[in-house]
């Protein structure tokens, strides 16, 4: 009897079962899954019958790796991005695909080389959120039969040939050679209108000649050691002048 209660002890020590938070367990029973699948906490497995396969909820990171890509312009880059995923149906990810692991990372390949490839260099260096946000719908779509949500799809880095990166850095620097150019010829043309306003107010005010005069000679008095000559206006002269 001892050794029968003992049997039964191990039994169903060996049918219990733990599955934690983040975990769920898809239980087949002769083959057939069940339609709800254990966790988390405790629960009891009928051996030999039952086959528990454990499944992660957690969100996973997939570094997807470069990939050699030729965009629309005939530019060659290799171009990698990182995949945020989780499971929200563990029953289908054991059931609808062999391993939703490999499945997800090789749709992600075959997705980032079909997006980029159907865009410009300049496409993907400066429109980045609209291909990451084109990259996930499409993976999203394809891995939902898996019971996989792809939340986040970000292309991390672009590797761009090195004939490339120096005709980038001549192009962004005469680029801004012709920006300064613009700013110097903008200033030049507010120049010569201020000019051109203060010629105006002069010829309608002939005394702030006379007194840019004597602003000008105040100026110039400051150094000591300088002799100034300048030409004395012959409207000064008029007070002493008889008029006949």
């Amino acid at each position: 009897m001892i050794w029968v209660i003992g049997l039964i002890l191990l039994y169903i020590l060996s049918c219990i079962r733990i599955i934690k938070e983040y975990e769920r367990a898809v239980i087949f029973r002769l083959g057939r899954v069940l339609k709800e699948p254990k966790g988390p906490g405790i629960f009891f497995i009928v051996r030999p019958l039952d086959k528990l396969v454990k499944v992660s909820l957690r969100t996973i990171t997939l570094d997807v790796p470069p990939q050699d890509i030729i965009t629309n312009d005939n530019v060659s880059v290799k171009v990698n991005a990182v995949i945020y995923y989780r499971v929200i149906d563990p029953i289908k990810a054991i059931t609808e695909i062999e391993n939703f692991d490999f499945a997800t990372s090789q749709i992600s390949q075959t997705t980032l080389r079909s997006i980029v490839g159907e865009v410009t260099l300049d496409d993907l260096l400066s429109k980045r959120d609209k291909i990451n946000s084109s990259l996930q719908e499409i993976i999203d779509k394809q891995t939902d039969p898996w019971g996989i949500k792809v939340s986040i799809v970000e292309v991390k880095h672009v590797d761009l040939p090195s004939e490339m990166q120096r005709a980038m850095a001549r192009q962004a620097e005469a680029e801004r050679e012709r920006r300064a150019k613009i700013i110097a010829a903008e200033g030049e043309f507010q120049a010569a209108d201020k000019l051109k306003q203060a010629a105006a107010t002069i010829a309608d005010h002939p005394m702030a000649l006379q007194m840019r005069y004597l602003q000008t000679l105040v100026e110039l008095s400051s150094e000591k050691s300088s002799t100034i000559v300048f030409p004395l206006p012959i409207e000064i002269l008029k007070g002493f002048v008889k008029e006949k």
